[in-house]
């Protein structure tokens, strides 16, 4: 049954008016990590999925034309997503492992130590690389990005372990992305055959 007053809801998230951004987080948050995290088997990712919708409803409010029920518009948002990111990480597979190949290096010959006994070696100048570009980050951001990718823990977590608001977490993980990206552009084919999610 839809909420009698998710139309006096819509107008309010028209208008700009954080209580309504708050009632979405109340009432759908939990619903659409479950629909995400169904598709994409990954937590953290989901999380970042529903946020992002949600973050970007808000954004777009002014120029949408909402109706009750919230859910299935939010619902719609979150699978397409989802289905657009698996999309475009099966690219970035075949083209990771197309890069590998014509560099000559076999993918499984890097992360199996057994049969590479240059893989540990490879593996550990890559962490020391990682980690000496997450200290180049501005203390705010390198903290919520260690918590986020070292800690596994979720955009809600962060933010209120911290105290501070959901957006500016996500405003410090992609900001953290981004630097770190340029700072590691040379190792990205092999930091993510090692770690497929650090800088997703």
């Amino acid at each position: 049954m839809i909420p009698i007053d998710e139309k006096h809801i819509i107008k309010k998230l028209k208008a700009g008016d954080n209580e309504a951004y708050k009632y979405i987080y109340d009432y759908h948050y939990v619903a659409l990590c479950k629909l995400s995290y169904y598709l994409l088997k990954d937590r953290v990712q989901a999380e970042s999925i529903v946020n992002d919708v949600i973050f970007h409803l808000w954004e777009v409010r002014d120029k949408l034309e909402l109706v009750p029920p919230l859910r299935n518009y939010l619902i719609i948002a979150v699978r397409n997503k989802c289905l657009n990111y698996l999309a475009l990480k099966q690219q970035e597979t075949e083209i990771r492992f197309s890069t590998i190949e014509q560099a000559g290096i076999q993918l499984q010959n890097i992360v199996s130590d057994n049969e590479h006994p240059l893989g540990n070696l490879l593996k550990e100048e890559l962490e020391s690389k990682i980690h000496e570009s997450i200290n180049k980050l501005p203390p705010a951001c390198k903290q919520v990005f260690t918590m986020s990718r070292f800690r596994e823990m979720s955009y809600e977590e962060i933010s209120r372990e911290l105290g501070i608001s959901v957006n500016t977490v996500k405003y410090h993980i992609k900001s953290a992305l981004v630097i770190l990206k340029k700072e590691l552009g040379t190792f990205l084919c092999i930091i993510f055959a090692f770690y497929p999610t650090l800088l997703l």
